[in-house]
């Protein structure tokens, strides 16, 4: 299913509800059983911060094609933070995860949103004002930090998740507070998940960040997208750089400021991440996962996981 959706600056959630037949009750738009289960909620402040809360689950691809028309002088930081609710679903219906990361970019002048059929997702967007966020984090003394707040052009960053930001998140599902404080309980929560993004930043190595071309960005992604769908080929910077239409100095600067990590880095990390979730799944034996990840020697991957996941495999898949 394709969806076209402009959006003026209030967010997509009504548009998309109205276009898959979902039904609004209160601040709560739930997905029909025909389409899938879950639901859409969101809170806004004003121009200065709105957030939107999606828990769900579809049975049909959608593809959005979302075009923004924004007031004369808003300016937007977009936050989507992936994967950070748990699944709505029952532990035995299968569904694929929604890759857990944060995506912080300009509100885009448009942008195409896919959501694949019988995948998980438990997403919260926020969206910030940037006078405000400088309000907010402009004394903070750090080079990606004061990238975030001043980058005039198109720029991108993206990192992982952290465990307080699961459980900020985690903590906002359900009622915790009556109805006439909900507003303020929820602001507060918004702004401890963007507070604890922040915290993040401040681990990247302190390299101030430069403006990217919109295709230097669609390059990094495709490069991006070239690691993950290879996790068992070791990544060549030489092949990777004339994919993606650049020089090797340049793939390695824009792709560190995107993703935090170097190529290999970012790479050997994925291929770990896949390991576990695979390890996880209980389908596989670790010798498995290791030969089917590209690793010939098991003693190195019982090594590498161990480095990254804080225990060995065999203890991992037990667990």
């Amino acid at each position: 299913m394709k969806i076209a959706i402009t959006d003026k600056g209030t967010g997509i959630a009504k548009e998309f509800a109205r276009a898959i037949g979902a039904v609004a009750e209160g601040r709560f738009i739930y997905i029909p059983e025909d389409k899938g289960l879950g639901y859409i909620t969101g809170f806004g402040w004003g121009k200065e911060l709105r957030m939107m809360i999606r828990n769900y689950y579809l049975r049909e691809e959608v593809y959005i094609e979302r075009t923004n028309e924004l007031a004369e002088g808003q300016e937007d930081i977009v936050f989507l933070l992936s994967g950070i609710l748990p699944s709505i679903v029952q532990p035995d219906e299968r569904l694929l995860p929604e890759q857990a990361n944060i995506l912080i970019c300009k509100h885009a002048v448009s942008s195409v949103i896919a959501m694949p059929s019988n995948t998980s997702f438990g997403s919260v967007t926020i969206a910030v004002a940037r006078q405000y966020l400088q309000q907010l984090f402009g004394q903070i003394d750090h080079p990606v930090v004061s990238s975030v707040l001043a980058a005039g052009d198109n720029f991108v960053f993206e990192t992982g998740i952290s465990a307080p930001i699961i459980h900020t998140a985690g903590a906002m599902l359900g009622q915790p507070v009556p109805d006439g404080l909900e507003s303020y309980y929820y602001r507060l929560k918004c702004e401890e998940l963007l507070c604890h993004v922040f915290a993040l930043l401040m681990q990247r190595a302190e390299v101030p960040a430069s403006n990217m071309h919109v295709d230097d960005i669609k390059a990094i992604y495709k490069v991006k997208t070239h690691l993950q769908s290879r996790p068992e080929e070791p990544p060549n910077i030489t092949s990777l750089a004339k994919e993606a239409g650049m020089s090797e100095p340049k793939l390695r600067k824009l792709f560190r400021q995107t993703f935090g990590k170097g190529v290999f880095e970012y790479y050997q990390a994925g291929r770990i991440q896949e390991a576990a979730r695979l390890l996880k799944d209980g389908r596989l034996t670790v010798s498995e996962v290791g030969y089917q990840l590209g690793f010939t020697n098991l003693s190195h991957f019982s090594r590498v996981f161990e480095q990254h996941i804080g225990v060995k495999p065999k203890k991992y898949s037990k667990m």
